[in-house]
C-alpha cells in the first residue's frame, strides 16, 4: 500500500472529519470528498512519462550527404617529340649527282655541271662582250618563267628568260643573266658547301660550291 505525506492542514482536517465520521455516525461531508479528492489526485500524479524510442523499422533520420573523394590531378602532359628535319629545308635534300667542269672560251670562260658522256645540267659563263656573267640552262616552258637561287648566306626569286626558240624534243635553253659585280655571285662563291638552283618547268638543283665557280666569275671582273 502506497503511503503519502500530506501537509499539515490537510492533516488536521481529515482527522477531524474522521472523528465526526466515527462518533456522530454521519456520513462524509463535502469537505470529507474533497479531502478524498485531492488524495486521489495525488496518489495517481507520478513522474511525467518519457518519450518512447522509434520502434524497430520506423523513419530513420535524414541520410547526411555523401562525401565524394577528391578529384585526381590531371596528368602531365607527354613531353614533346624531338624536333624532326624538315624535308623541305634545302640543305637536307641530296645532291645532284655530277662535278663541275672549267672550260677557257674566246668570250671568256665557263663552267658546266653534269655526269661524263651525258650533255650539262647548268652552267654558268663569264661573257665579256656584254659583260656579264650568264647562268644558263634547259626548261620546258613557252616564255620567261621564275626562278631563285638559294646560298648559306642568302636568297633571290629572280626570272629566267628563253634565249631562242624551243628544239623538236620541246627544250628551251633559258638564262638568267648578271652584272659581273652582282654580290649575288659571291654568295654563290663562297656558300657553305653547296647552293640550289630552282626554275619553273626544271628539275631542282642542289649543287656543290667548287672553286671552279669563283674562277669563272673573277674571268669577268
Amino acid at each position: 500500500m502506497r503511503t503519502f505525506d500530506l501537509p499539515d492542514e490537510f492533516a488536521e482536517l481529515l482527522e477531524v472529519t474522521a472523528a465526526l465520521f466515527h462518533t456522530r455516525g454521519m456520513k462524509i461531508n463535502r469537505t470529507a470528498l474533497m479531502i478524498a479528492s485531492v488524495l486521489s489526485l495525488a496518489g495517481c500524479t507520478q513522474a511525467p512519462p518519457q518519450p518512447s524510442p522509434a520502434p524497430h523499422g520506423g523513419t530513420p533520420p535524414p541520410a547526411s550527404k555523401p562525401v565524394l573523394p577528391a578529384p585526381l590531378p590531371r596528368p602531365a602532359p607527354p613531353p614533346p617529340l624531338p624536333p624532326r628535319a624538315d624535308a623541305t629545308n634545302w640543305r637536307d635534300l641530296p645532291q645532284t649527282p655530277g662535278s663541275w667542269t672549267y672550260t677557257a672560251e674566246s668570250t671568256g670562260s665557263a663552267v658546266r655541271f653534269g655526269q661524263p658522256g651525258a650533255g650539262p645540267l647548268i652552267l654558268m659563263r663569264c661573257d665579256r662582250s656584254r659583260p656579264a656573267i650568264v647562268v644558263q640552262r634547259a626548261g620546258f616552258a613557252a616564255g620567261a618563267v621564275p626562278a631563285t637561287i638559294t646560298t648559306s648566306s642568302t636568297s633571290r626569286h629572280l626570272t629566267a628568260s628563253p634565249t631562242g626558240n624551243a628544239a623538236p624534243s620541246g627544250i628551251t635553253a633559258f638564262e638568267i643573266a648578271f652584272n659581273v659585280r652582282d654580290p649575288l655571285l659571291d654568295a654563290i662563291a663562297f656558300s657553305r658547301g653547296r647552293f640550289m638552283v630552282e626554275m619553273g618547268g626544271a628539275q631542282t638543283l642542289v649543287l656543290p660550291a667548287w672553286s671552279e665557280l669563283g674562277r669563272v666569275i673573277e674571268d669577268c671582273r
